[in-house]
């Protein structure tokens, strides 16, 4: 199966995590990334015990991978929890999606590669399409310690996600100790900075198919679409994730589509679609084993 495309799959099952976190209500973000990430971690040994492996072995990984995998997936997604529950949802989440851009000029920084003129002709027509959407925001002083959450976001998400490259040998099934990791850790943040919020049903309900599907199932397969796909397609793809996000948001009352949007929509389909369909110029070893092996 094509790498790219399974990493791709990524892109559509986050394209509800913005609209899942609006109904997470009142959680607090530590509390939320460890019963997610606990979710996703129980998910990830039940599938590895069905296929007859062992997920204690899939622990014995480098230690750079497992500083780059929890400290990403922690860092992100409690700067992105925190965003979009102390700034408005669509701006928030708008500013998170400047990763996908950073992902596709950081990867002319890895080895044997650089960016084609199409790359960077899509990336720079999805960040006009961002920066459109975000245009006549009401950019509120007391939301911006949530904008500043989202654009941390996209820093540290593109850094992993280019970084991760780096440990292109380590399986995708390693993410289940990750996950783990990620959901413990977040539970010590969580006891020491937060005090318990008891979820309503509804709230578990959302709770469940965070850690089934946007931080749970996401992970594995954009973990093997980057260590081994193309991470410039995928960070142009990328670009109609935010279209998706928000068009949920509005869809279920949380803004609003207008002639801004529809434009935006445009150049974010198009961007993605120039980027995604470049040829890749390579100066050494392919891509998909950027340290030679």
């Amino acid at each position: 199966m094509n790498p790219t495309l399974v990493g791709a799959a990524a892109l559509a099952l986050w394209s509800s995590l913005a609209l899942l976190t609006a109904a997470s209500g009142a959680l607090p973000p530590f509390q939320m990334v460890a019963v997610t990430f606990g979710l996703a971690a129980l998910i990830g040994i039940t599938v590895q015990l069905a296929r007859g492996l062992d997920p204690l072995a899939r622990l014995r990984q480098p230690a750079g991978a497992w500083l780059l995998s929890v400290g990403g997936l922690f860092g992100y997604h409690a700067l992105y929890f925190l965003a979009l529950k102390t700034a408005p949802s669509i701006e928030a989440n708008l500013i998170n999606y400047l990763w996908p851009l950073l992902i596709v000029l950081g990867s002319a920084l890895l080895p044997g590669e650089r960016l084609s003129g199409r790359h960077l002709a899509g990336a720079l027509a999805g960040f006009a399409g961002i920066g459109l959407l975000t245009t006549g925001a009401s950019f509120d002083p007391a939301h911006w310690p949530g904008y500043l959450a989202a654009l941390a976001c996209a820093v540290v998400w593109a850094g992993y996600s280019v970084a991760n490259r780096r440990y292109a040998a380590v399986p995708s099934d390693a993410v289940t100790g990750f996950c783990a990791a990620t959901a413990l850790l977040a539970a010590i943040a969580h006891l020491a900075f937060e005090s318990w919020v008891a979820p309503s049903g509804t709230e578990w309900l959302v709770l469940v198919l965070m850690g089934a599907g946007p931080v749970g199932a996401a992970f594995f397969v954009w973990d093997y679409g980057v260590k081994h796909g193309d991470v410039r397609t995928l960070g142009t793809l990328a670009y109609g994730t935010p279209l998706a996000s928000t068009l949920l948001l509005a869809l279920f009352g949380q803004g609003e589509l207008d002639a801004r949007v529809m434009t935006a929509a445009a150049l974010i389909v198009g961007g993605a679609a120039l980027g995604s369909g470049a040829r890749i110029r390579t100066k050494g070893p392919p891509a998909s084993a950027p340290d030679g092996r």
